[in-house]
């Protein structure tokens, strides 16, 4: 494999850890502004109720895409960014200055812009550059809301989930490509030639030598696995590296980039793939060793 074939490969595992980090450092502004998604963060059935609100919405979504009906899609889109927007920024600006009435000015200013930029100018550094303070930021309110045994169990069941859904009722590839579609900027795009623009091209534009002119992945799958990271970080004590990531946490982001490699393995036959699987094992698989050997070394 040449270098220009190589980059696009080495910038997926790279958004990952960019994902991770700032999850882990958004997980302090969001524990101080009490921003949270569940008020149990030992509670089992969190899980099951997370994953019930994702089957809902990717109902309604398919519904929707089944009949065409691409404003309401891009409507319904475009709100829940904007929430998301309003609670990252509202972790953030709230921590710095407190709940005041220009801090909350400031948090729905950001929100408005920052939604206003997805839209307006979707392309693919925008998308990436703003996916990965989405991705951090709802990593770091769910990891920080869900201890580690909730996570656990959320990451093998949306594993499971995934397979499904991308190898057998194939329903997660209609979702992503009447998504792509409309440009959506729910994923991240890393492109495959210099001179590529999503904004221009989408995804669906076949490039030189018949292939899709940039690779696509979906937040979620950056999302996932960050869970667990600060999961671990938040809720385990013990020593840490560099006095701000437990071994746990370093184990968990290590066995995400290698779940990331077997993915990418994958991803060179050209076929659509489920990300979760080797995302989420690798990930269960390092956050076990880091844990195994916090206690060896305490």
């Amino acid at each position: 494999m040449d270098t220009k074939k190589l980059i696009p490969f080495l910038a997926m595992p790279l958004l990952l850890l960019a994902v991770e980090i700032g999850a882990l450092l958004l997980a302090f502004p969001v524990q101080a502004s009490g921003v949270t998604a569940f008020e149990d963060p030992t509670a089992v059935e969190n899980p099951v109720i997370f994953i019930a609100i994702l089957l809902g919405f990717t109902a309604i979504l398919l519904v929707l895409i089944r009949y065409n009906l691409k404003n309401v899609i891009a409507a319904l889109i475009g709100i829940s960014i904007f929430l998301t927007f309003g609670y990252i920024f509202t972790a953030i600006v709230y921590t710095l200055m407190g709940e005041t009435g220009p801090a909350t000015v400031i948090v729905l200013v950001l929100a408005i812009l920052s939604t206003a930029l997805l839209y307006k100018f979707p392309e693919w550094y925008v998308i990436d550059a703003l996916g990965i303070l989405i991705g951090s930021g709802v990593a770091a309110i769910f990891g920080a809301s869900l201890d580690i045994l909730p996570v656990l169990l959320l990451l093998v069941l949306l594993a499971v989930y995934d397979a499904i859904s991308v190898y057998k009722t194939k329903h997660m590839i209609t979702l992503a490509e009447g998504v792509i579609d409309l440009k959506t900027p729910i994923l991240f795009v890393v492109p495959k030639r210099r001179d590529y623009s999503f904004l221009k091209e989408g995804i669906g534009k076949l490039g030189d030598g018949g292939e899709r002119a940039a690779f696509i992945i979906g937040m979620g799958d950056m999302i996932m696995p960050s869970m667990l990271v600060v999961s671990a970080n938040v809720f385990l004590q013990g020593w840490r590296f560099g006095g701000l990531v437990n071994l746990p946490a370093l184990g968990a982001i290590i066995g995400s980039l290698a779940g990331m490699g077997v993915l990418l393995w994958f991803v060179m036959s050209g076929k659509p793939q489920a990300g979760l699987p080797p995302l989420n094992g690798g990930t269960i698989l390092g956050f076990l060793a880091g844990w195994a050997a916090m206690g060896w070394i305490g």
